[in-house]
């Protein structure tokens, strides 16, 4: 059985749409898009829809500390051995939020894969994402238009290092679950599911399939050191 390594990573919240002045000025702000002090919830691993999930062979929650900052090994070295697709915290309205940006850190021996499961000949991404709340998942009727990922130039492949994303919400490039639908084409649709928002975090998987899980062919480490909201 694998053995589960914890590790702290000390991050920072910032939450729009007023400067925070204080420590205690940070924590309302952070409260009013979190509902409460984020050091307090959890990152979910998932996503679990139907009563299943998603993410086989992974913890529920990713390690985390602080306000903000999470971790998880990836699974290895097979997608037998598990595979990892969302990780996500829940969120309250993103209506009058600008950007999304996202600090991170991959650690893993040099020669490292990162396997698309479902895609297994592609190369492995990481990409921002949100969701409105209510979503059954199944991508179909007025379902088409409530999970939206980031616009594909922001898309990460992985690798070891640190890295950074940001994305603008207004940025009409943003893409609904079933693709081929963006924010440009269905305005009113993407301003509910900013409106009405209920999760937002990232998604693992590749370019054409965001949050269809993976692996990795040696031991590695995906470390967020700063999720802000702005």
């Amino acid at each position: 059985m694998k053995k589960i390594v914890t590790f702290m990573a000390v991050a920072t919240l910032a939450a729009t749409p007023a400067t925070a002045s204080s420590p205690d000025d940070a924590r309302r702000a952070i409260a009013q898009i979190f509902g409460g002090s984020l050091a307090e919830g959890t990152w979910e691993i998932g996503p679990i829809a139907q009563g299943r999930n998603y993410s086989y062979n992974m913890p529920r929650y990713a390690s985390e500390f602080g306000n903000g900052g999470f971790v998880f090994d990836f699974p290895y070295a097979s997608k037998r051995a598990g595979h990892v697709h969302y990780v996500t915290t829940p969120v309250r309205s993103l209506a009058g939020a600008r950007t999304i940006s996202v600090r991170y850190t991959v650690d893993a021996p040099r020669g490292t894969r990162f396997v698309p499961q479902a895609n297994p000949d592609q190369i492995g991404t990481v990409s921002l994402y949100f969701q409105r709340r209510g979503d059954n998942w199944s991508g179909q009727g007025r379902y088409l238009f409530y999970r939206w990922y980031a616009p594909a130039a922001t898309v990460k492949q992985l690798a070891p290092g640190r890295f950074e994303m940001s994305v603008n919400l207004d940025d009409p490039r943003w893409v609904g679950v079933s693709g081929g639908r963006t924010a440009a084409s269905y305005p009113r649709a993407f301003e509910d599911a900013l409106r009405n928002a209920g999760r937002v975090g990232l998604v693992f998987g590749s370019q054409g399939l965001r949050g269809h899980g993976v692996f990795a062919t040696a031991p590695s480490r995906f470390t967020v050191t700063d999720f802000v909201i702005r």
